[in-house]
């Protein structure tokens, strides 16, 4: 992705100078606390640090128009950084809630946790343990993500501070809620007519997915550079539809990645019952006997690789797969008249572009 390496660089740096600072204040606390703060910084390595690139992108569109060569300032970094600390909490929370054993190649949080309680030789229910370690895991980094946000914004004019606290919450709000309506629609669906189904997937893709991962860390970095309306448009314009562009990408990859890539086993949307837009352009086109047998299978975790590699071909043979391509494709165009004639930096507005790209085309 096209965003400087010193940027992220120096985004990386500030993470890993927050987590030794915790480290540090909370060392007399015993192994056990040790161990946690350990597991907390272990989150947030890896990734792609898509958040961190789109916030800094959105505040270098807005302040290049005042200053080419300027460089992000303390209070961007920090709010980067605290992004990726936030979204480090996000996947915590999500790995539990589909009850999912890797991420990015690697256990996730509840079942490192989970070993970590058996190589310890505790007592009781080491599932169990992992399970509300987890969740505790994921509070501690939502607090961790406000107090880095907040540390940017010592110097920070008070009408831009009050502005990006606004973005940031409003990210929270929506992700949260976005997330509930995710699971909601796993018991819903069967109560809810056939042809709501896409409506509400996309719903669910826009709060949890679209918003938090593209549209609010642009909004984010633009507020920090003291972006006007028009500016604000115009990257939400753009970020909207390209974060749904990238949540349909990952609906495509959670069923048919390739799991060396993706760092998670093929098919595991379809174990995890995820009720995508994808999934909702295959039942409406297929027979009700189909439809049934979709219904039954899908969401059922001990699905086996043959009857994955049944499903994908029966969601290929339906069109599904192309609707989504489509749509993915529709919404990059959308995003790219978005940009044309807009009042931001023309060197943001090409790595704007090189982002959307990475964030449609990706394979994990």
């Amino acid at each position: 992705m096209s965003t400087p390496p010193d940027a992220i660089e120096a985004v990386s740096q500030r993470v890993d100078t927050f987590f030794s600072s915790e480290q540090a204040a909370t060392a007399d606390w015993g192994p056990e606390a040790a161990g946690f703060v350990a597991a907390a910084r272990a989150s947030v390595h890896g990734g792609k640090r898509l958040r961190a690139r789109f916030c800094l992108t959105g505040w270098q569109a807005v302040a290049e128009a005042h200053d080419p060569a300027a460089a992000p300032p303390a209070a961007v970094i920090a709010a980067a950084a605290s992004l990726e600390v936030f979204h480090a909490a996000a996947l915590v929370h999500d790995d539990l809630i589909d009850n999912s054993d890797t991420r990015r190649g690697r256990p996730a949080a509840h079942r490192a946790l989970q070993t970590a309680h058996t190589h310890a030789g505790w007592t009781g229910d080491a599932a169990a343990f992992g399970r509300s370690a987890s969740v505790l895991l994921g509070d501690l980094l939502v607090a961790w993500s406000d107090d880095l946000f907040e540390s940017g914004l010592v110097d920070a004019e008070t009408a831009v501070a009050a502005v990006a606290r606004a973005e940031y919450a409003r990210m929270r709000r929506d992700v949260t809620i976005g997330q509930y309506l995710d699971i909601a629609e796993e018991s819903a669906f069967g109560s809810s007519p056939d042809a709501e189904h896409a409506d509400r997937a996309l719903r669910v893709a826009s709060l949890k997915s679209a918003r938090y991962s593209v549209e609010q860390p642009l909004l984010i970095g633009a507020a920090l550079a003291g972006a006007d309306a028009l500016q604000r448009a115009a990257l939400s314009g753009f970020g909207h539809p390209i974060g749904m562009a990238f949540q349909l990408r990952d609906d495509v990859l959670g069923v048919f990645g390739d799991e060396a890539v993706t760092g998670k086993p093929s098919g595991d949307d379809l174990r995890e019952g995820k009720r995508t837009v994808l999934i909702a352009f295959a039942r409406q086109a297929v027979p009700a006997g189909v439809r049934r047998t979709l219904d039954e299978l899908i969401g059922d975790p001990t699905l086996e690789a043959e009857q994955i590699r049944s499903l994908q071909q029966t969601i290929i043979d339906s069109g599904a797969l192309a609707r989504v391509e489509d749509l993915i494709t529709a919404y990059a165009r959308e995003a790219d008249r978005a940009l044309a004639g807009s009042p931001l930096g023309t060197h943001a507005v090409g790595r704007l572009r090189d982002l959307a790209l990475a964030a449609t085309e990706r394979q994990a």
